[in-house]
């Protein structure tokens, strides 16, 4: 038996065409599904893709955004802080008595009948 051959003859009918072309038609409709659903896919993998590039590169720049922020934060509190500084040295110099003071230990400046020695701050090498 295996050494006949078992063929079918090939009928010839309308049936057979139309059966065919159906068979054709169903093979086309499930590959254009297939490559709609194909690039369907890849398009919204390139969406995906690139929101998250976008969503990574706006936490960087959010991260040194804060950073900036925090550090013009504590260059404010020092710049208010010297600002400060600054005006209760006015209000010191405002004060007559305060500014002889500065005069005297700065400058040497003396009053009536006061001598001023200037001693070195170095100790002796001896």
């Amino acid at each position: 038996m295996s050494a006949k051959k078992k063929t079918l003859a090939n009928l010839d009918t309308n049936y057979k065409h139309k059966y065919d072309a159906y068979i054709e038609r169903q093979k086309r409709k499930k590959q254009r599904l297939v490559r709609r659903l194909v690039l369907f896919s890849i398009v919204v993998m390139v969406t995906f893709g690139s929101m998250a590039a976008y969503h990574f590169k706006q936490r960087s720049i959010q991260a040194e955004k804060t950073e900036q922020y925090e550090q013009l934060e504590d260059k404010l509190a020092t710049l208010k802080k010297e600002e400060k500084n600054l005006h209760e040295e006015i209000k010191l110099l405002n004060n007559e008595e305060y500014v002889l003071e500065i005069a005297r230990t700065n400058y040497f400046f003396s009053k009536k009948g006061e001598l001023i020695f200037n001693l070195p701050d170095e100790e002796p090498s001896y």
